[in-house]
């Protein structure tokens, strides 16, 4: 077996064999890398919109593979829903992020992405209350997102669990919201803390009046309905000036702050890092 060589910068640098990078990864793989601390997160921050301040940030999970270093969560989510390994996975996010922020100096909330297996889960509520009462963070700064599709397989116990979560005093937000088939219906039965417009119409609103007629539509139904919207996926001036301009709430993307260890937002969190590092270790 050979080893491939390749240049970073006046450096050479030997490359994992071939065979180790290129076989596809297996479910023993992510379960060895959840028990090992292999997993990492990334946090992106979340800006209000009227001034541009840091509000909070959502937590996105990173693997740190041995041979294959960092592993893109496109390359492991969809296997850990498959296998079952999302549950595992999204507590040891919620822990993780939940331990993190709760040093935090500067009490911003945290976002934390919920799949549907885990939304389901009945014990989860119990879980919540349990992470928060061991690390500590107060509940209103938690803000747990849901997309709609996660409420498909059973409405009435999806949206009983959510009312269970919400009494623990958590926020709920819908992620990508537009991409789903009730979004309307789904807002009447449950009383969401923010709505997250889906990045595609984001993305989309300066090249296609369609989708620009959607953002500002969801802009005006939250400002009717009490609720905040975010926009996701915000990348340019000329966006983010539409959005502010249409009482967009809060902004989310490239534009914004790209996903980054905590230490890269030491400024926003003012926490003491190394006091947060070995807290979380221990």
């Amino acid at each position: 077996m050979f080893e491939a060589l390749r240049y970073l910068g006046r450096k050479v640098v030997r490359a994992a064999p071939s065979a180790d990078r290129d076989r596809p990864l297996q479910a023993a793989d992510l379960r060895r890398g959840i028990a090992g601390d292999e997993l990492v997160l990334h946090y992106q921050p979340l800006a209000n919109a009227e001034d541009g301040a840091v509000c909070g940030f959502e937590a996105l999970v990173r693997w740190n593979h041995p041979e294959r270093g960092m592993v893109p969560p496109l390359d492991f989510i969809p296997m850990a829903e498959e296998t079952g390994l999302i549950g595992p996975l999204g507590e040891w996010v919620l822990r993780r992020a939940c331990a993190e922020a709760a040093l935090w100096a500067n009490p911003l909330r945290i976002a934390v992405n919920l799949s549907p297996r885990q939304l389901h889960r009945p014990d989860l509520p119990a879980l919540v209350l349990e992470v928060l009462t061991t690390t500590g963070l107060a509940p209103e700064r938690l803000e747990l997102e849901i997309t709609e599709t996660a409420l498909f397989d059973d409405f009435d116990r999806a949206l009983e669990g959510l009312r269970r979560l919400k009494s623990l005093g958590v926020r709920i937000a819908m992620d990508d919201f537009g991409t789903g088939f009730s979004s309307l219906s789904t807002l009447h039965s449950f009383p969401f803390d923010k709505l997250k417009i889906d990045r595609s119409f984001v993305k989309a609103m300066h090249v296609d009046e369609r989708a620009k007629a959607i953002v500002r539509a969801v802009l005006g139904l939250g400002l009717s309905l009490g609720i905040p919207v975010v926009a996701e996926g915000v990348e340019t001036d000329e966006q983010l000036e539409f959005l502010k301009g249409e009482g967009c709430a809060e902004l989310q993307g490239f534009g914004i702050g790209r996903p980054a260890p905590i230490a890269a937002h030491s400024a926003h969190v003012g926490a003491a890092l190394d006091q947060t590092r070995s807290a979380v270790a221990a």
